[in-house]
């Protein structure tokens, strides 16, 4: 059995390879797999809708629950291995988590309970220890006051100074912000990302807020009905979905029919409903296929002004609503196709723009991602 706890030789690239099964009675199966390397700091954003195995797996690689068959490891360690039964607990695999309610202990202080999983150090190497990570998450004005006594934003950092404390070899964080009201969670976002840079260790998020993972993630894992669906750099899953599936889980606003007129010099004339539209060419695109449009992607303007822009699409449409989100305005829009855009309140004010307006909507062929029509196609989707 490999020694839990094992140092890496220095300058050796540590790998966290999983691949493995688990099944409550009754439940889906879950079946994960990631292989991701880990010698410098990154964060991994497993993202998917509630039930689709997100927390399982997260907890599976913590080792507070047991795979049903399978393999987990970290670099030389193996800390799980069903066919040469090996289950290593989780007090043995160096990993901090954070759970999604903080868990702080209400009767000791900020700083007792960041030091609270520091075990075989002399007293002034605690504080030390404890001093330090007060420092770096902007902690010490706070040290003496009771999880009761300080805001939710503040006990989310000290959940993660007492995650972090011990030099966990990975950082595991179960929605870190979903105990946090919607203006402290916009707030905390940079924070959390901030000092997870700081404190330079690589972690796990599960997380279904697409914010949360535009935000805090370098690499991202999507997850639906206890499989994989895809995996790659957070930007390139959200821009290029593999599948509808995918499309809907992280939440492209336009998914529309297409037909491919034409494939050349790498891009592709396709059309959908009566308006041809110009999109980059993707591999395995067939004479039928689907549109994927980010709202943000499209650019509204006035009928009436020139606009200078290198978009290969430029879109007469007309506004059939127009709804607020926060800072920003969602404009539905009738284009020959339902189109939706996302645009600034203030860009919508100064154009003056309301319902039955008649506007312009450009979008660069690179904004149009094109999904094949016959792979994973979901019934009631379209």
């Amino acid at each position: 059995m490999d020694r839990p706890g094992a140092e890496q030789p220095e300058g050796s690239t540590v790998e966290l390879a999983a691949d493995f099964e688990k099944q409550y009675a009754g439940g889906p199966l879950i079946r994960f797999e990631l292989r991701r390397p880990e010698d410098a700091f990154s964060l991994t954003v497993l993202f998917g809708p509630s039930g689709s195995g997100k927390t399982t797996a997260l907890r599976c690689i913590a080792g507070l629950e047991r795979p049903d068959r399978g393999y987990i490891r970290l670099g030389n360690e193996t800390w799980f291995d069903s066919e040469r039964g090996i289950f290593v607990p989780p007090q043995k695999r160096r990993v901090g988590y954070l759970f999604q309610d903080y868990a702080l202990f209400p009767h000791l202080t900020v700083a007792q309970n960041i030091g609270y999983g520091l075990r075989g150090i002399s007293r002034a190497e605690r504080a030390l220890a404890v001093e330090r990570m007060m420092s770096i998450l902007g902690l010490t004005c706070l040290a003496d006051r009771y999880p009761r006594q300080i805001s939710g934003g503040q006990q989310q950092r000290v959940a993660l100074a007492r995650a972090v404390v011990c030099r966990p070899r990975m950082l595991l964080l179960d929605e870190p912000l979903s105990a946090l009201d919607a203006p402290t969670r916009d707030q905390l976002r940079g924070q959390l990302r901030h000092s997870l840079e700081e404190l330079r260790t690589p972690g796990l998020l599960v997380t279904h807020d697409r914010m949360d993972a535009l935000a805090l993630g370098d690499y991202m894992v999507v997850l639906e009905d206890g499989r994989v669906c895809q995996s790659g750099p957070v930007q390139e899953v959200f821009s290029k979905p593999a599948d509808l599936s995918v499309a809907r889980i992280v939440g492209v606003d336009t998914v529309e029919r297409a037909k491919v007129v034409e494939v050349a010099n790498g891009l592709a004339m396709v059309r959908v409903g009566p308006v041809q539209l110009a999109a980059v060419a993707s591999n395995g695109i067939d004479e039928e296929a689907y549109v994927c449009i980010h709202a943000e992607d499209v650019i509204l303007k006035r009928v009436d002004s020139l606009p200078q822009t290198s978009a290969r699409n430029c879109l007469a449409g007309r506004i059939h609503s127009l709804d607020r989100e926060g800072p920003m305005m969602r404009v539905m829009l009738d284009c020959g196709f339902p189109l939706k855009a996302l645009i600034t309140k203030q860009a919508c004010q100064d154009m003056r723009l309301k319902e039955g307006d008649e506007v312009q909507a450009l979008l660069k062929a690179t904004s149009i991602h094109l999904v094949p029509r016959g792979k994973r196609e979901l019934r009631g989707l379209l």
